[in-house]
């Protein structure tokens, strides 16, 4: 007998923190509410879209008021949440700052930890050498906060893709130049990464997603959807759904259907809205997808920004903040 796997989806226009509490309340109701994923004591690791320290306006990392809202429901079950992510330039401490986050960290006394690698075993022998962040690996729970938007290499990213950020720093880039030279290929180690992260919730911010050229050179989009299930695989299927795309044209859904770990269509569940009820008719990819593989000379450039962010601009921001 199939197993039905739920995918939450609602309608929501406001990020305004007290809208949010009830809209998150009414989307997590019908998976059993956030007691069926926290339980007393655990520890949860947050993990937003921090791609880049950008402005919320411009739509291309989770919106400070969703992890917000999200960590005072963790807390309010006896949880103890912990934000952590791996930006691909600079620290998550510096991104959190500039994108509006920090203060409302700061309120809820929620730690921002940078996420460092361990090598983790996994069986699928190709990806047996994967280095993921022994900080989620250790988390009790992982809570998944990606942003829908459409991107230049993966046509669309979403729950799947956001849990790259738990590959440790400068190892993104090395993986886009070892596997970015076949997409299959790379969607695969995405999928399989986000396998072994096994998040317990995914919950997608798509309020305002980011359309056309991203993941953060495209415009905001308002959608006026939020997004939630256990299985990250199937809340994927759902929002390619909602937007339009051939779920073929996004790697790491094709992968995880092809691999069988996202659940058949007909198994998927519905409790509130369905993705018909959502439909975006008119959603913008980008103009023209570009290479996965970033090449060597890329990758070294990538390598001295990430550093000289690091070690350099960012204390230097500190300090005159001091």
């Amino acid at each position: 007998m199939p197993v039905v796997v739920p995918v939450s989806l609602m309608s929501a226009q406001s990020y305004q923190i007290p809208d949010l509490r009830q809209s998150l309340q009414q989307l997590l109701d019908p998976l059993g509410g956030i007691g069926a994923f926290v339980k007393p004591g655990d520890r949860v690791l947050l993990k937003p879209n921090l791609l880049t320290a950008a402005r919320p306006t411009q739509a291309c990392t989770t919106r400070p008021e969703v992890v917000y809202a999200v960590a005072e429901l963790v807390q309010a079950a006896g949880g103890k949440p912990f934000l952590g992510d791996s930006p691909a330039f600079g620290s998550a401490y510096g991104v959190a700052r500039a994108n509006g986050l920090l203060p409302l960290a700061q309120a809820l006394d929620l730690p921002i930890v940078e996420l460092h690698g361990h090598r983790y075993a996994t069986d699928n022998p190709e990806f047996d050498h994967l280095r993921l962040s022994k900080e989620a690996m250790e988390a009790d729970v992982v809570i998944n906060l990606p942003k829908v938007k459409s991107h230049v290499q993966l046509t669309v990213t979403l729950g799947v893709k956001n849990c790259f950020g738990c590959v440790p720093g400068k190892m993104k880039a090395w993986w886009h130049l070892e596997a970015g030279k076949d997409g299959q290929r790379f969607g695969t180690m995405l999928v399989e990464t986000a396998r072994l992260i096994n998040p317990a919730l995914t919950l997608v911010d798509g309020i305002v997603g980011h359309e056309g050229n991203g993941p953060s050179r495209g415009a905001p989009r308002p959608l006026g959807v939020l997004a939630a299930g256990p299985n990250v695989f199937a809340v994927d299927r759902a929002l390619v759904e909602i937007l339009g795309v051939d779920p073929g044209a996004v790697p790491t859904v094709a992968q995880s259907i092809r691999l069988g770990y996202c659940p058949p269509w007909e198994d998927l569940h519905f409790p509130l809205l369905t993705p018909a009820d959502l439909r975006v008719e008119d959603w913008q990819l980008p103009d023209q997808l570009v290479p996965i593989d970033f090449g060597l000379p890329r990758v070294m450039r990538s390598t001295f920004k990430h550093l000289y962010i690091r070690l350099i601009k960012e204390p230097m921001a500190a300090s005159s903040h001091r």
